[in-house]
């Protein structure tokens, strides 16, 4: 008994001897309202199959230049982007850098004074550590529209190490290193968001939703705002900054870098496709070959290919470059419209037929 009172002493003489000099854990919210009016929501393309049509951006000039990431939601001719104080606006894609895995919208009409991040002031501060603590901020699960803040999430860095993760079938475009979160700031909506320190200073660009190649497991990362990338323009590899991205994409004066190589597996599918006339013509088939995989799974004259593999298909160009993906005996799950309604079908692909005499 007489231990127990003594140990009681001895806590209470610890805690009467502990600093009064030591504040309290500070509360986000000033910090949050100042991140918030710097911050956009997108809308654009998606709807179908899980991929949201929505997104987040931050303002990257005064006069509405916008840096997000490139994903599909900038694949259509309605891009709207709201700012913190509920105004709307159409938008556009001024060039996009799939290295480094951004886009650079700019606001139509004439916009100035907006509060927006300094890239190139935040690009020179020292890199964030594991362990640092940080504030995530994005529109995610299009919790917000108009002029409704963004969701805050708190959470720690817990590593930065190479991005090696994919969408479906595709590898991340870029793989150089990237902050790892303890929170879960990857969900829907949420890339382009950022992270910011407990200052509201900015630190990285969240990623979209990624699987790890080892692991199979989904992953939470932002891009550092110091990030770089190799870029291939013809003969020539130059290393490019994020920042200069956003600089020269601004001053009109960024180069898109050439896409990787892309070799074709040449599975076969027996699907023939409208003439393709326009530079973005959909892809309706035309014709399904018989006994091809395409005719065993049901697919039909004038079905529209929407989805394949969770991939939206904008054109008969970009499904031609997604098939490239995919060999013989390769699985693919196609999402058709077929009389205003989706459709799921399944192919087994094969090797290409031989031609008999």
């Amino acid at each position: 008994m007489k231990r127990t009172i003594g140990a009681a002493v001895i806590l209470l003489g610890a805690i009467a001897a502990w600093p009064t000099h030591v504040p309290a854990q500070q509360p986000f919210t000033t910090v949050a309202a100042g991140v918030n009016k710097k911050m956009v929501k997108l809308f654009g393309a998606g709807g179908f199959k899980g991929l949201p049509s929505y997104g987040t951006g931050i303002l990257v000039s005064p006069n509405g230049y916008v840096l997000t990431v490139n994903n599909h939601i900038l694949s259509t001719s309605d891009l709207r982007v709201h700012l913190y104080d509920g105004r709307f606006h159409h938008a556009k894609v001024v060039v996009k850098e799939p290295e480094l895995d951004l886009a650079l919208v700019k606001i139509e009409g004439e916009v100035e004074g907006l509060p927006h991040f300094d890239v190139d002031k935040a690009s020179s501060q020292p890199l964030a550590g594991a362990g640092d603590w940080v504030l995530a901020f994005s529109n995610q699960f299009q919790i917000a529209t108009r002029d409704e803040p963004m969701s805050v999430q708190r959470g720690v860095i817990a590593a930065m190490t190479e991005l090696r993760g994919r969408r479906g079938i595709f590898e991340a475009p870029y793989n150089g290193d990237v902050y790892f979160l303890d929170a879960i700031a990857c969900n829907p909506g949420a890339a382009g968001g950022i992270i910011t320190n407990r200052k509201g200073e900015l630190l990285g660009i969240l990623g979209r939703e990624l699987k790890n190649t080892l692991t199979d497991t989904w992953i939470n990362y932002a891009v550092p705002i110091q990030a770089k990338a190799d870029i291939q323009r013809g003969d020539k590899s130059d290393t490019v900054s994020l920042a200069s991205f956003v600089r020269l994409g601004i001053e009109g004066k960024y180069k898109e870098g050439e896409k990787r190589k892309l070799v074709d597996k040449g599975g076969y599918h027996g699907i023939m496709l409208v003439p393709n006339v326009v530079s973005a013509t959909p892809p309706y088939v035309e014709e399904v070959m018989p006994n091809s995989p395409a005719a065993k799974a049901g697919l039909q004259p004038d079905d529209l290919i929407v989805y394949v593999n969770g991939e939206l298909v904008t054109s008969i160009r970009a499904f031609r470059e997604l098939m490239k993906h995919f060999g013989a005996n390769d699985k693919v799950t196609m999402e058709v419209q077929r009389s205003n309604k989706l459709k799921s079908v399944k192919l087994e692909l094969t090797e290409v037929p031989k031609l008999t005499k």
